[in-house]
């Protein structure tokens, strides 16, 4: 008699094991598998699965927030409990890998956040680092060109000024050994960047970015970031930073230079 049972799909007997069929269909499957072993045969067999997805996910689960992973569990719907433990186990299992998956998303997002406010707090990372990673895809021939002309650069500066409020001239700028090259303003967190790009003639693309702090003065301090140098320091009212591909010693001789005419 079992050869003349049609056999479930298995997209049928899936939804059976996940609890998601109508009663009436439900009710018809669980008479098949007991009447056709070879039915009951492919519903234990898609129930266990030949795939470790328990073993790969152990330490996701492991590692996951405990009672945040049982309150988001316990929204979870389990429907027809009482077909066996097989059924609950994976069904449970299931919900505990969505649940993670959403919980680590959460705890990525917070992470995210967290660190974003430290690097605010400590003395502005985040912005250096997007800077660093900008100011990494330049090579000489971004920078290629004559130099402008003073009148030139005055005009450029005078963008940073309209923007944030700083009035530069070329002399204040002017960096010994490198070429003026340009004037480039961007946003970052919703404030103006202003970036000053230059070519060393021997290290290649070097810049001064600018943007506006309230965190006070704070001395010029030196970090390394995308294989380049940064120096970095911050008025009252701005943050600063020169970054570039030249030595370190001889970055610190630039900035001494420029921090000297910009406070005079």
């Amino acid at each position: 008699m079992s050869n003349h049972i049609n056999m479930p799909s298995d997209e049928e007997l899936t939804a059976l094991i996940d609890g998601e069929l109508p009663s009436q269909d439900a009710a018809r499957i669980e008479a098949l598998v007991n009447a056709d072993e070879r039915v009951a045969a492919r519903l234990e067999f898609l129930s266990r699965s030949n795939l470790p997805f328990k073993e790969a996910f152990t330490p996701l689960l492991a590692a996951a927030p405990r009672a945040s992973l049982e309150s988001m569990l316990a929204a979870i719907p389990t429907q027809r409990e009482s077909r066996g433990s097989s059924f609950a186990s994976r069904r449970g299992f299931l919900g505990a890998l969505a649940a993670s998956v959403v919980v680590g998303v959460i705890a990525d997002r917070a992470y995210l956040g967290i660190s974003r406010s430290l690097s605010k707090d400590e003395g502005g990372a985040e912005w250096r680092a997007v800077v660093a990673q900008y100011i990494s895809l330049y090579t000489p021939d971004t920078l290629a060109g004559p130099v402008p002309p003073a009148d030139v650069q005055s005009i450029q500066l005078a963008q940073i000024d309209r923007k944030l409020g700083l009035a530069l001239s070329p002399r204040m700028v002017a960096l010994p050994g490198v070429d003026f090259k340009r004037v480039l303003l961007l946003e970052y967190d919703e404030r103006p960047l202003a970036q000053i790009a230059y070519l060393d003639p021997e290290t290649g693309p070097m810049a001064l970015c600018i943007i506006r702090s309230d965190k006070g003065e704070k001395a010029p301090d030196i970090e390394g970031r995308e294989g380049m140098n940064v120096i970095y320091w911050s008025s009252r009212s701005y943050a600063f930073m020169l970054i570039g591909h030249a030595p370190a010693d001889r970055m610190q001789e630039i900035v001494d230079n420029l921090r000297s005419k910009l406070t005079a």
